[in-house]
């Protein structure tokens, strides 16, 4: 009987490549296949295709596999940019990585995988899936720390069909230690952070290279002009560094963002008091369920409204196909638009849609934003 064909998501980083170790070891025919998607015309650009696509050489080789390059670059610049550019532009704070998967990772990659004679594909996402009669879940990973379910929110159950995820059930410091015991050239290197196409530039920097900056004042809540932004789509709910307002109204407590009004091009700042940015409930659009639809209306689960966050209890009702209402049964902080509210139950991933609006108040001079 033939091995079964797997191939590969490779990016150069150690996650993925113990997935391509630990599924040779499964006793698949492993295939690694590294995308580019982003073309660095900068010189100094910061993202390091070439220096992973050798790491990826490097992993492949001691592991005896068979490797391809493919660019989907233009797919990337159409598909996943251009929206990244769309938010920014409107105010809000996108999340280009989970666009990507949808996107890109499990669309033009998959596609081209089945054209190597791929029979799975598999990437070093930390998450788990099952496939049991046709219907495919979204499981989470049992390293709670890394779990990246949150990213994959939006996949479709075509899409999740004839996948593998072999790090569901390992700890990150047991990928770093089955590298390292293995020889792979990847054991120690540095987990790639923040988004390729941005890498370790200045942020500011790069997006005006795309969209103009348009300075203008920064205001408390009490209607005092405290300082100049430097363009509202750098700044987001809730940030604290980079405001440049240090020293004012004495060392105590910090300032921080609680309101960008793009009408009138300014942003209003708060000085210790943290209650402007609160909410209770949230208006969510483009829900993708995972697996399908519930038949209620309403229910209960947990939530979370950004990566890094601990899953919050929330009551859903769902206010059209792909439109709910999600109230929180705690306040919550710095809830952002044109992030993604990822919903849970106790062992898997429910889906996710875009935040759009939440029902924070910000009352400026008794006039409410």
């Amino acid at each position: 009987m033939s091995k079964q064909t797997v191939v590969v998501g490779m990016s150069g980083g150690v996650d993925s490549s113990v997935a391509a170790l630990l599924l040779k070891e499964q006793g698949f025919r492993v295939v690694g296949l590294f995308m580019r998607n982003w073309e660095e015309s900068d010189e100094n650009g910061a993202c390091t295709a070439e220096e992973d696509f050798e790491d990826v050489r490097r992993v492949c080789s001691l592991l005896d596999i068979p490797y391809y390059t493919v660019n989907f670059a233009k797919e990337y610049m159409e598909r996943v940019f251009s929206y990244f550019l769309t938010e920014y532009r409107a105010g809000r704070t996108p999340n280009p990585d989970v666009l990507c998967n949808r996107e890109i990772k499990f669309g033009p990659f998959k596609t081209y995988a089945k054209e190597l004679g791929a029979d799975f594909i598999a990437t070093g996402h930390y998450c788990g899936i099952s496939h049991e009669g046709g219907v495919h879940r979204l499981l989470k990973a049992a390293d709670t720390a890394k779990d990246q379910t949150y990213f994959l929110n939006q996949l479709s159950q075509e899409q999740l069909s004839g996948v593998l995820f072999p790090l569901a059930d390992l700890q990150k410091a047991d990928v770093r230690r089955i590298a390292e015991e293995n020889g792979l050239a990847t054991a120690k290197k540095k987990d790639s952070t923040g988004i390729c196409f941005i890498g370790e530039r200045n942020f500011r920097k790069f997006l005006q290279e795309y969209l103009p900056a348009q300075p203008g004042p920064i205001r408390t809540l009490q209607g005092e002009e405290v300082g100049e932004h430097l363009g509202l789509m750098y700044y987001t709910l809730g940030q604290r560094r980079g405001l440049d307002l240090g020293g004012r109204h004495g060392e105590e407590g910090r300032w921080f963002v609680v309101k960008k009004d793009l009408k009138n091009n300014i942003l209003y700042v708060s000085h210790g008091d943290e209650t402007p940015l609160y909410s209770t409930s949230c208006s969510v659009e483009g829900m993708n369920f995972i697996p399908f639809p519930p038949k209620e209306t309403e229910f209960s689960c947990r939530a979370k409204f950004r990566y890094r966050q601990g899953e919050q209890g929330v009551r859903v009702r769902r206010t059209g196909e792909t439109s709910l209402l999600i109230s929180f049964d705690e306040p919550q902080r710095a809830v952002t638009e044109g992030q993604y509210a990822v919903l849970y139950d106790e062992t898997q991933c429910l889906g996710g849609g875009v935040i759009t609006s939440t029902d924070q108040k910000v009352t400026v001079n008794g006039e409410v934003l």
